[in-house]
């Protein structure tokens, strides 16, 4: 990045250049390093969307939330396993996960999100100082990992060539609820030529643990989403004429049931700004 470039922050925490162009912070060599290498820089306060950082190795979502809440966010989970599948689940106040040897999940995501009564009240990039001893953390499937797969059959990544975070939208589809969470479900969005479309489902819904195959192809308006250059999370990006637009669900969905449902308090990643795992993504292939 030019550290001349005057940048700030957008309402969905991505920052961008004066000209309002999204601006990529992720080292220009973030694609082969390791795991550990990238959750390592990220812990020195390195922030930026992490698609295709330490390419080959799974990405996750985040939340914490406090133990009090764990069994409902569970439930939420196991009822809505399209946009929220699971991949661990800690012991209360533990900040360490089986996916990654000698991480913390208190430092090591390139951006957090703090939530108090469904309200986001800080994006640091640590959150030691937030930490509490009664908090359970869900690492849930990213569609970062399946990428991989349709990259392998040719299938563009518009954000990805942009230097772009994925463009995530807030649906007109309820989530089931579970307990006392509730809300919409999120999609994440990638323009697909014609030709590769069939491969993008195919290739998705082998990996059912990182969201699988889309919910939705073509015309937006099904889903409720109005305009496609507003993203409610992320950045718009710029489709070819002919591409189509695929959906996929998204684990920035509990999120959104926090903010519907405010719960006390909650820990996030920010949308795009995943956990990197040492876990490999063809360990979620089905076969």
């Amino acid at each position: 990045m030019n550290s001349t470039r005057h940048s700030a922050r957008d309402r969905t925490g991505t920052r961008r250049a004066a000209d309002d162009r999204p601006v990529a912070l992720v080292h220009a060599d973030a694609r082969a390093w390791r795991p550990d290498t990238a959750r390592a820089r990220f812990r020195e306060g390195l922030a930026g969307p992490t698609a295709g950082v330490a390419a080959g190795h799974t990405q996750a979502n985040l939340i914490a939330v406090p133990a009090d809440w764990a069994y409902d966010m569970l439930l939420f989970c196991t009822r809505n396993p399209k946009p929220c599948p699971v991949l661990d689940v800690t012991d209360a106040g533990s900040w360490t996960t089986a996916l990654a040897d000698g991480a913390d999940l208190r430092s090591d995501l390139p951006r957090y999100r703090v939530w108090r009564d469904g309200e986001q009240v800080d994006e640091p990039t640590d959150v030691r100082a937030h930490w509490r001893s009664d908090l359970v953390s869900f690492l849930i499937g990213c569609s970062f990992t399946f990428e991989w797969a349709l990259a392998r059959t040719g299938v563009p990544l518009r954000h990805v060539e942009q230097g772009r975070n994925v463009p995530m939208y807030v649906t007109g589809r309820q989530c089931r609820p579970a307990g006392r969470l509730h809300g919409p479900t999120v999609v994440s969005m990638r323009p697909v030529p014609p030709r590769y479309l069939s491969a993008a489902i195919r290739e998705t819904a082998l990996l059912p643990a990182v969201h699988g195959s889309p919910v939705h192809c073509g015309d937006p308006s099904a889903l409720g989403i109005a305009d496609l250059s507003r993203p409610d999370f992320g950045d718009a990006v710029e489709p070819e004429p002919d591409d189509i637009p695929v959906f996929w669900a998204c684990g920035v969905t509990p999120q959104a049931a926090v903010m519907a449902s405010r719960p006390p308090f909650a820990i996030t990643h920010a949308p795009g700004q995943m956990f990197l795992t040492d876990e490999r993504d063809e360990q979620y292939r089905v076969v």
